[in-house]
C-alpha cells in the first residue's frame, strides 16, 4: 500500500504540474478557432458543458447528471457522443469493487462519435471525423512503453483511464467517461472509426475487442489452432469472432446454457456448457490455448487443463479487488503457462477497430436508452446481456 500511495502521490504531483503549465498557456492566447478553417460552436478555451449518467455513491444506480469537461488544449479534440456502450468494467468500478472511489463519476470507456473541434496542434483528426475512445485518455508519451505504442504500461505510471482517474485538468478533479454527449480527449488517444463499420458496432471494440484481439495477435493464433474462450458475454462473444475470423478451431466454455444457439451462430467448432467442473475433464490437453473473460472467480486451474502442456492461458477478467484465486499444484501438474493481458496499446486499437470493419466482424448488440442504464447493468451482472449494450448518446 505505501509502494501504491507514493507512486499515486507521484502521478497526481506530474499531473497538477502539467495542469499548472497548460493554464499558463492558456492564459498566454486569446480565444481560439479549430484549426484547419473550421469554427468550434464555442471558444476552446472555455470548459464545455456535458450531460451525461453518473454514480453518486457506490450502490450500482446511475442517474442523469450536468457537468463540465475540460476547455479543448492545443492537443485536444472535442468528440459528440454518439453511442456508448456497457462493459462490465463500468458496474465493478462504480461499485467500488477495484478500491474506493470519488463521486460523482461517469463511467463508459467504449465511445464512438463525431469529431466537432481540435486544438491548433491538432492534425491526426479534423472536424467532422468519426472518431473512437477507448480506455485511457493520456500518458507519459516519452518512456520506451509509450513511445512502442503500449501506453497502457506506461513506465511512469503516467497512464490516465478514462474515467475516474485524477486529472487536475477536469472541472471535478477526475476523467469523466462515455456516458455523456461529448468528450475532450488528447488526440493521440483517439483511433478513427472506417465509414464501413456503424458507429454503434464500433464503440464495443474500444475495449472488449482490443481486449479480447490484443492476447489473441500476441499468441499467433493461426488457421486450425484449436482455441478455448471461457466466458461468453461482451468480450467473450468477440473473442469468438475474432479467433474464428483467424481461421481457429473455436471451444466456447459457458455457464449460460440460454446461449447455446447464440454462440453457434458466432462460428464456433463446439459450445461446452460447464454446470460442474466434470465437462472440462474430456478437454483436458487439448487445446493450443485459451483465452477466459470471466470477471469473477472461477477455478482457473480446471480450465487451464483444457490446453496442451506448455501452450498459454490468457485471463483477461477482472475479478473484484483485481485478485484471482487459484491451485499452483493443479497448474503445475497441467504445465500450462499461465499470463494475464490488460487492454491493449492505441496502434494496436486502431488495427483491430480497421481488422473488424474489413473483414465484418462486429458484435452483436442491443441499443438502449440512458433511461434504460440501470436496468441494463442489473441484466450484465445476472448474464442476461445479449452481448453488448450499447447506450444512444441523443438520450443522455
Amino acid at each position: 500500500m505505501n509502494d501504491f500511495n507514493h507512486s499515486f502521490s507521484r502521478r497526481r504531483f506530474v499531473q497538477y504540474g502539467l495542469a499548472a503549465g497548460a493554464g499558463m498557456l492558456l492564459n498566454a492566447v486569446k480565444a481560439q478557432t479549430v484549426s484547419g478553417g473550421h469554427s468550434s460552436a464555442a471558444p476552446l478555451y472555455r470548459p464545455i458543458t456535458a450531460r451525461g449518467y453518473a454514480a453518486f455513491d457506490n450502490s450500482g444506480k446511475l442517474a442523469p447528471w450536468i457537468f463540465e469537461r475540460r476547455a479543448v488544449g492545443d492537443n485536444d479534440i472535442l468528440i459528440d457522443v454518439k453511442y456508448a456502450s456497457i462493459c462490465h468494467s463500468d458496474i465493478h468500478q462504480m461499485k467500488g469493487d477495484w478500491g474506493q472511489q470519488q463521486y460523482p463519476q461517469v463511467p463508459g470507456h467504449e465511445i464512438a462519435g463525431i469529431v466537432a473541434a481540435v486544438g491548433k496542434n491538432v492534425t491526426k483528426f479534423k472536424v467532422g471525423d468519426r472518431a473512437g475512445v477507448g480506455c485511457m485518455v493520456d500518458s507519459c508519451m516519452r518512456c520506451e512503453s509509450c513511445l512502442a505504442g503500449l501506453e497502457q504500461h506506461c513506465d511512469n505510471n503516467a497512464t490516465v483511464f478514462t474515467y475516474g482517474y485524477p486529472d487536475p485538468a477536469s472541472p471535478s478533479g477526475i476523467t469523466q467517461g462515455g456516458y455523456s454527449t461529448n468528450i475532450v480527449v488528447r488526440d493521440h488517444f483517439a483511433v478513427h472509426i472506417p465509414d464501413s463499420i456503424k458507429l454503434e458496432e464500433a464503440a464495443p471494440l474500444l475495449c472488449a475487442g482490443i481486449t479480447t484481439y490484443s492476447p489473441l495477435m500476441k499468441a499467433g493464433i493461426k488457421s486450425g489452432d484449436k482455441v478455448g474462450v471461457a466466458g461468453i458475454g461482451g468480450l467473450g462473444h468477440l473473442a469468438v469472432k475474432l479467433a474464428a475470423a483467424k481461421g481457429a478451431e473455436v471451444y466456447a466454455f459457458t455457464t449460460s446454457p440460454e446461449k447455446v444457439r447464440d454462440i453457434r451462430r458466432f462460428g464456433v467448432k463446439e459450445v461446452i456448457v460447464v454446470d460442474n467442473l466434470d465437462k472440462l475433464k474430456p478437454y483436458k490437453g487439448r487445446l493450443d490455448y485459451m483465452i477466459a473473460t470471466v470477471p469473477v472467480q472461477f477455478d482457473v486451474a480446471a480450465y487451464a487443463a483444457t490446453v496442451k502442456p506448455y501452450g498459454s492461458f490468457t485471463l483477461v477478467g477482472m475479478p473484484d479487488a483485481f485478485n484471482i484465486t487459484l491451485s499452483n499444484i493443479a497448474l503445475s501438474q497441467s504445465r500450462v503457462n499461465f499470463n494475464a493481458s490488460l487492454i491493449g496499446g492505441i496502434p494496436e486499437t486502431q488495427e483491430v477497430v480497421n481488422y473488424c470493419a474489413a473483414n465484418n466482424i462486429r458484435p452483436t448488440i442491443q441499443m438502449i436508452s440512458a433511461a434504460q442504464i440501470n436496468d441494463a447493468w442489473e441484466n450484465v451482472v445476472n448474464k442476461k446481456a445479449r452481448y453488448r449494450y450499447v447506450i444512444d448518446a441523443a438520450t443522455f
